[in-house]
């Protein structure tokens, strides 16, 4: 089963502030007579669910076609923590054990992709400090940032990027259940770029046959 955890790319779907929202020009149509359909796309590339680069938060940080792949590929699990408003994520709030490299925070703190609001959770930086400790090496959460929206420093992403960990933002995962899954979120190779949109799914995991004595 895949359960599809990225948003629709419409031009209702809302941006951080002051980002350039999704819109689409047609140059050519083929409804209308064209000899073929040709599109433009204008958008950030902080669009929906959306890989970060290092070069978003650090002038030494490397681009999103500089990424490790592996990183956005490959076992996940998913966490639901329910969480207040503005509320940062800790340690000591995780009820369930971490148990692979890349985990998937659902806080239900920012259910609309199409209604911007900044009152949304965020992860601390003990908990990122915790989640290297453990091995983790991807965070993703279900919204805009792993940072609250007041956030000037960025406390979070410096912490993952000091560790050279992922982040994945911008995820839909009231409808998935917790549990494990196949990741894969991968980067548009987009050179010198800061981000990228991804298609994020997740796919469960089919049980191995008990091996033959």
């Amino acid at each position: 089963m895949i359960y599809d955890i990225s948003p629709p790319i419409t031009e209702d779907l809302k941006v951080w502030p002051g980002d350039v929202p999704p819109s689409r020009e047609i140059i050519s149509d083929a409804a209308r007579g064209g000899t073929r359909t040709n599109s433009i796309l204008h958008a950030t590339v902080h669009l929906g669910s959306h890989i970060d680069a290092p070069s978003h938060f650090s002038p030494e940080g490397v681009s999103i076609d500089e990424v490790d792949l592996d990183t956005y590929i490959g076992p996940c699990q998913v966490i639901r923590v329910p969480m207040a408003c503005r509320e940062q994520l800790t340690p000591n709030m995780l009820k369930t054990p971490v148990v692979t490299e890349r985990i998937l925070f659902a806080t239900g703190t920012y259910p609309d992709p199409n209604e911007f609001h900044d009152d949304f959770a965020a992860i601390s930086p003990k908990l990122v400090d915790w989640l290297h400790a453990k091995g983790v090496k991807l965070i993703g959460i279900d919204t805009p940032s792993i940072d609250l929206f007041a956030s000037s420093d960025l406390p979070a992403h410096k912490a993952v990027l000091g560790y050279k960990m992922g982040i994945l933002e911008g995820l839909l995962l009231e409808q998935v259940p917790e549990g494990m899954y196949e990741l894969i979120a991968l980067p548009l190779k987009l050179v010198g770029f800061d981000a990228s949109p991804v298609r994020a799914i997740l796919r469960t995991q089919e049980p191995r046959p008990p091996r033959r004595s």
